[in-house]
């Protein structure tokens, strides 16, 4: 197995043995009203070679769980592609994420954040939903002058390149610039859509610089659900499955015409694809 077939594989071990579980015979991340969501999520499961949780988490966990694992599995991902994207970078996640206001593109949103506090009166023109915290967000440190002429003498003295926030030397303090806003939804319904896609427009419309890699990542079985969160562009760079080829196998061989349908054009259209993918998209 390649290194990055190998990462894919700890990554369903660890769901199915943290995450992914039956109650009362139904799969977790599967809709209890739908036979076909209940159907396409027993055959995911049959393709995931691994023991599912014996303990099943709460309702209230599952979302940390998969972001954790999520965010391991990027990591470790990126990690092994410096060769490709080299730099430093820094995860945060679940209760240790930070909000973007504490990254270079986003952290004019202090000053409105202290101008709303000190004049409430302007939270009503201004709103108070500018400030997010992502599931996972990926930053990437600036570089020391040392750093950039590690080849060559790129910069050699203070007169140039005197503010791009990637040179360390032209901040005060050392602020990370956001490289990837990442939304994590064991599963998918209407109301999680519309607050996915509107963090993700806050994202574009608030920064000052260049707009982070704004992603969602799921585990949503059907596929018509899926494309409450993908089907369009605008907001969201695209839509990650944690598992895109076993769910086509398992769509395929559920016979449903409808969901093969919805499923066939979220690929063809780019707009859906496998966890394995991400990392690369990451990179570029």
């Amino acid at each position: 197995m390649s290194q990055i077939s190998t990462l894919r594989a700890e990554y369903h071990q660890q769901i199915c043995q943290t995450i992914l579980s039956l109650r009362n015979g139904i799969p977790n991340n599967a809709d209890r009203a739908s036979a076909t969501s209940q159907d396409i999520a027993q055959r995911i499961i049959q393709f995931l070679p691994y023991p599912l949780c014996s303990a099943p988490p709460s309702e209230q966990t599952v979302g940390t769980l998969f972001e954790k694992a999520t965010a391991a599995f990027l990591q470790k991902a990126l990690g092994l592609m410096a060769h490709i994207r080299p730099g430093r970078w820094g995860f945060f996640v679940a209760e240790t994420s930070r909000t973007i206001d504490q990254f270079e593109q986003y952290e004019h949103l202090n000053f409105l954040s202290r101008a709303v506090r000190q004049h409430p009166e302007l939270a009503a023109i201004l709103g108070s939903d500018y400030i997010i915290k992502p599931d996972i967000v990926i930053g990437r440190y600036p570089l020391e002058d040392s750093e950039i002429n590690a080849v060559g003498d790129l910069l050699d003295n203070e007169s140039i390149a005197r503010y791009t926030p990637l040179r360390r030397r032209n901040r005060i303090q050392e602020t990370l610039l956001l490289h990837a806003s990442i939304s994590c939804k064991w599963t998918i319904r209407s109301d999680r859509a519309q607050n996915t896609r509107t963090e993700a427009l806050n994202l574009i419309r608030n920064r000052k610089g260049n707009t982070p890699h704004i992603v969602a990542v799921t585990a949503e079985p059907l596929p018509t659900r899926i494309a409450s969160l993908a089907l369009g562009t605008g907001d969201l760079d695209c839509v990650y499955h944690f598992a895109l080829p076993e769910l086509i196998r398992a769509v395929d061989e559920s016979g449903n015409e409808s969901q093969k349908e919805m499923l066939d054009m979220l690929i063809e259209g780019r707009r859906l694809r496998d966890i394995a993918d991400l990392p690369f998209d990451l990179a570029i």
